[in-house]
């Protein structure tokens, strides 16, 4: 039997906020200025989830490749330092959530692909009087789905990954927390649909489709 969970990491975007349209205009304000076709709400849905490197390779052609590939990620990135809160909020119950996870002691983190500065800039914002370590990409640590962030979270929440759950939208949740490993929970109000989750791997039964859905997942679990 698991020991008692106490700690929960959460995934940033596509779970905690709702961060695609600032991420697509950001992207598309990059293509705009390097005359390249811009991409819908849904197509960078697809990009998103393995960090800002991964997703600018996604959004232009030949990836990697594209003589401009480094100064289109720069343009995106200073772009969306500016504009990263413009239309980004967090899903609906989220606050309700920490609240109630915050009254009955939990330990909390976000764990993200988003580049550092902009996760601890949107935790300021929205999460911090629950939320106090939040760590980001950065070249100090390896990103998702490695399990280095992780360890990272855990080590300075002061937390067992045996006690632990990750929170996730996305196939990197799920690999990262099996890389730990940890249990995954996977939500399905965030970038992937359901069908998409359980093609990647996820149990039907550590799925929610509310916030108001973890804390009686984390009693039973």
């Amino acid at each position: 039997m698991m020991d008692k969970i106490d700690t929960v990491i959460f995934d940033l975007d596509g779970t905690l906020l709702n961060t695609l349209e600032d991420l697509c205009d950001s992207v598309n304000y990059a293509m705009r200025q390097y005359g390249l076709q811009e991409h819908t709400l849904d197509q960078v849905r697809t990009y998103v989830g393995n960090g800002v490197q991964k997703l600018i390779e996604r959004a232009i052609p030949q990836g990697r490749d594209n003589p401009c590939y480094e100064q289109i990620l720069d343009t995106f990135k200073e772009r969306y330092a500016l504009h990263c809160e413009d239309k980004t909020c967090p899903y609906e119950g989220i606050e309700e959530l920490l609240e109630q996870l915050q009254k009955q002691n939990f330990r909390i983190a976000i764990v993200s692909n988003k580049f550092d500065g902009a996760v601890k800039k949107l935790n300021e914002k929205y999460f911090s009087q629950y939320i106090h370590v939040a760590i980001g990409e950065s070249a100090a640590v390896q990103r998702k789905p490695a399990p280095d962030t992780v360890y990272q979270a855990l080590a300075e929440l002061s937390a067992d990954a045996t006690r632990a759950v990750y929170v996730g939208d996305s196939e990197v949740d799920l690999q990262t927390a099996a890389n730990v490993p940890m249990t995954c929970i996977s939500v399905t109000w965030g970038f992937r649909t359901r069908q998409q989750l359980l093609d990647a791997g996820a149990d039907e039964n550590h799925m929610i489709k509310t916030p108001q859905e973890l804390l009686p997942l984390l009693t039973r679990l």
